[in-house]
């Protein structure tokens, strides 16, 4: 089967790799749609603190089932969404029912080979209808489910005015759901194109370009009061910082993003609004269904999210390219016939 390789930082080849076995309690996947992420980006550049060479990246998937095991729920031809994220099922986060956040958690395409390739054998636990999503449509699911994770854990509520920090995808996801959770959003980035795309598919969402936007306009913004849950998606340290001074009195920080550092702020401004600062990290199968549902009740502008499209074959030269094009790049979409 064809499989692209990251053997190092830098360099992607197509390799012939022998097909998975099956074995027990796993499915077999035709590989049909993988949408690249950020850290599939990270990976090619070596900026990825937790990964060993050579990988076969891509854990945004969907495809459709190729062989079971007898007495499996799934049948051949069955279109799925793969959940990239391998919980123990015995930690205790796994006993708390957040295998989101598995104290030995293996993530496809980061711990282990990823999806981009022709099959893969992945846990039927793992595995969830498509329905009626196209296979681009179906491999999107996961990215969104992220941003769908951080509004949950955010708890946000109709009427509550929210400050999504960061226009990438992540971000965009957050400000989706955000939005069909009933807050009030507004976006903020230090890319002006980023924000223009943001404000056009993010209906009614008001957009501020750092450079050109001072504190005092936006808590015009927010008649003074800030914000009731500011979300960062940046994976920037400074910005994580300084994003916890849009946070309004009584209100939460939820961090999506993550980065190899330490983040650090002012205690007494920290007491005196009695904020929380949350950790939201992966999404689970709650999130998953979330956003399959949003998706057919049309509430996601699925379709415009993916800018840019490949065969596999041509990865390792599309890949390269796409680095440069992150102003217009929102999702790329790779697809296997």
């Amino acid at each position: 089967m064809l499989s692209v390789v990251c053997v190092e930082p830098g360099k992607l080849t197509l390799e012939d790799r022998a097909e998975p076995a099956l074995i027990p309690g796993m499915v077999k996947v035709k590989v049909r749609s993988i949408g690249i992420c950020g850290t599939d980006f990270h990976i090619y550049e070596g900026s990825h603190p937790f990964l060993q060479y050579p990988r076969v990246m891509g854990h945004e998937l969907s495809g459709e089932v190729a062989e079971t095991n007898l007495g499996s729920a799934l049948s051949v031809g069955d279109r799925v969404i793969v959940n990239p994220y391998l919980p123990c099922g015995k930690c205790i986060a796994c006993r708390k029912e957040k295998p989101n956040c598995c104290t030995n958690i293996r993530v496809l395409g980061v711990h282990t080979d990823g999806g981009m390739t022709e099959f893969i054998t992945v846990p039927e636990s793992q595995l969830y209808p498509a329905g009626d999503l196209t296979f681009a449509q179906a491999a999107m699911v996961e990215f969104l489910s992220i941003g769908a994770h951080g509004v949950r854990r955010g708890e946000i509520k109709s009427g509550d005015r929210v400050l999504v920090v960061g226009a990438g995808p992540i971000g965009l996801g957050a400000a989706l759901f955000a939005q069909i959770a009933g807050g009030s959003v507004a976006i903020l980035d230090v890319n002006a194109a980023r924000i223009s795309g943001a404000e056009s598919l993010v209906k009614g969402a008001k957009g501020f370009v750092l450079s050109s936007t001072t504190d005092a306009d936006i808590e015009q913004h927010t008649n003074g009061d800030m914000f009731d849950v500011v979300l960062d998606a940046t994976g920037n340290k400074r910005a994580m910082e300084a994003s916890l001074k849009y946070v309004a009195h009584g209100g939460s920080s939820v961090f999506i993003s993550v980065v190899k550092d330490q983040i650090t702020f002012d205690d007494p401004f920290f007491h005196a609004r009695e904020m929380r600062i949350i950790g939201s990290r992966n999404a689970t199968k709650q999130d998953f269904n979330t956003v399959i549902s949003s998706i057919k009740d049309g509430k996601i502008p699925i379709d415009l999210l993916n800018t840019h499209t490949a065969e596999l074959k041509d990865l390792p030269t599309k890949l390269p390219q796409w680095l440069g094009e992150q102003d217009s790049l929102i999702k790329a979409v790779v697809t296997l016939a």
